[in-house]
């Protein structure tokens, strides 16, 4: 009838039982999430878009997922191939809605059989601030009642754009008025309706095959449902204290509103914690930060991905750091980068320094400023603080690596490493050329270029010999002689 087709992420074979739930209630949910959103002005749907660093669809499913469903259905439309390869590993089922005919229509190609399930959750992909607990809560006090339909309403300071929640003298909810078929004296009503419903699956079943595109705009509204509900066993209405919870987003205008929400959410979480931000609105934190006891974080840090930060932990102003660990009293300078490394208890980086993928700074070292290093290993005490690139190295305890060493790890085809020894210093401007070692408390002489292995407790000098002309003179001096 409405022409819709059926795949499912993550390569999983066709089985609609995806989830285990732990509560008594069954449940299945249905996420819409087929709309192009015309108004963000994109070549991405508009469910791709992000908040917090993910997909606003991801932070929908993350709450869905919190109540262990039967199944989860993604309807996509607009942009599908997109979508299903962004959640390929997702269990999940997804729908094609080939020609977006209102969200009755999504519902009925996510359906219309929902065997198994006791209650359909229909949500919305573009409404990121979602969350897990609320869900809960509204649908384990539907449990034991005899209403058919639940809906979440709320009372926003701008009701524009959402249907109006109609209700009777007694405070019971009559219907839902999508706002282009609305009166003039119900666009006035405070109460709208916020896209979520859950609707039994029997009741479900029989609207789906009932339900006509009356209306202006000509679509098969899954909001028709709560009138022809109302009538018989009642409607559950729960109106969320915070409206801004249930925020579409379907403009950029409204994504930055919905960012800076998110935003303020993850500032009171590690705040909460023990953390102190000195400027929370100035702060960026994406992902899942693990919050540190006396932690102190400066004005225009950006955080994201998996960052957990141990106790008094300081990191400076303007400072990056993405997946990575920082235990506790480490001391991350002003503007520094770090991606993927551990930095030990006591370490100091910075400023201006920049840890990559797999560096791991024991307790105490050190990497000052304009330092880089990847795939480094640098044990307890060591010293790297001026101008230095360190790759594929391990560096053994208290070593000294003086302003402007280089380990060339790159050959133009693989990568070799480098192994400088327990105490050896090494001097300014020195090249280490792997593979190579350099053996515990041996001195590199400065401005070495050291393409052998150097023994232990020695000196080694890879210079070449010093040169002076005592006849040369500057050009300058020689203008006029020549022809």
């Amino acid at each position: 009838m409405f022409g819709c087709s059926v795949g499912y992420g993550g390569g999983l074979e066709a089985a609609p039982f995806l989830f285990k739930r732990r509560n008594r209630v069954q449940v299945q949910t249905v996420i819409l999430a087929a709309g192009k959103g015309t108004r963000m002005v994109s070549r991405y749907p508009k469910v791709l878009h992000e908040v917090g660093g993910r997909p606003m669809l991801a932070h929908v499913l993350e709450a869905a997922q919190a109540q262990a469903p039967e199944a989860i259905t993604i309807v996509v439309g607009y942009g599908a191939d997109q979508v299903e390869e962004a959640f390929a590993r997702t269990e999940a089922r997804f729908v094609r809605q080939e020609v977006q005919k209102g969200t009755g229509h999504a519902v009925a190609c996510a359906g219309p059989d929902f065997a198994g399930a006791e209650w359909v959750v229909v949500l919305n992909g573009d409404v990121p601030l979602l969350r897990g607990q609320t869900l809960s809560d509204w649908l384990a006090d539907m449990e034991g009642t005899s209403t058919e339909v639940g809906i979440l309403t709320a009372r926003p300071p701008d009701p524009t754009g959402y249907g109006r929640v109609l209700r009777n003298t007694k405070g019971c909810v009559t219907g839902i008025r999508e706002e282009k078929d609305a009166a003039p004296e119900e666009l006035g009503i405070p109460e709208v309706f916020t896209g979520i419903l859950a609707v039994r699956r029997e009741r479900l079943a029989q609207f789906l095959t009932e339900m006509d595109a009356d209306n202006a705009q000509g679509e098969y509204y899954i909001t028709d449902v709560v009138e022809a509900a109302a009538s018989e066993a009642g409607v559950h209405a729960h109106c969320l204290a915070d409206p801004g919870e249930v925020q579409g987003v379907n403009d950029r205008t409204q994504l930055a509103a919905a960012e800076a929400i998110y935003q303020r959410r993850q500032a009171k979480a590690l705040m909460d914690g023990g953390v102190t931000l000195r400027a929370p609105e100035r702060t960026t934190l994406l992902g899942s930060i693990q919050p540190g006891p006396d932690t102190v974080i400066e004005p225009d840090c950006h955080l994201e991905g998996e960052v957990a930060l141990g106790e008094a932990v300081h990191i400076g102003p303007g400072c990056f750091l993405r997946d990575c660990r920082l235990e506790s009293e480490a001391v991350i300078e002003a503007h520094s980068h770090i991606d993927g490394a551990q930095v030990g208890p006591g370490a100091r980086v910075g400023p201006f320094a920049r840890l990559r993928t797999g560096t791991r700074l024991a307790a105490k070292a050190q990497v000052g400023n304009f330092v880089e290093t990847k795939n480094a290993h640098l044990a307890e005490g060591v010293k790297a603080n001026h101008l230095s690139y360190v790759g594929d190295a391990e560096v053994g305890p208290e070593a000294n690596l003086g302003a402007g060493t280089i380990t060339c790890n790159y050959d133009g085809h693989a990568k070799h490493s480098t192994q400088i020894g327990a105490g050896a210093f090494i001097g300014s401007a020195v090249q280490l050329v792997a593979p190579v070692r350099i053996g515990e408390k041996a001195t590199i002489g400065s401005g070495s270029t050291i393409t052998k292995d150097a023994p232990d407790g020695a000196l080694t000098l890879a210079r070449s010999k010093q040169i002076t002309k005592h006849d040369w003179r500057r050009p300058e001096d020689r203008k006029g002689e020549e022809g």
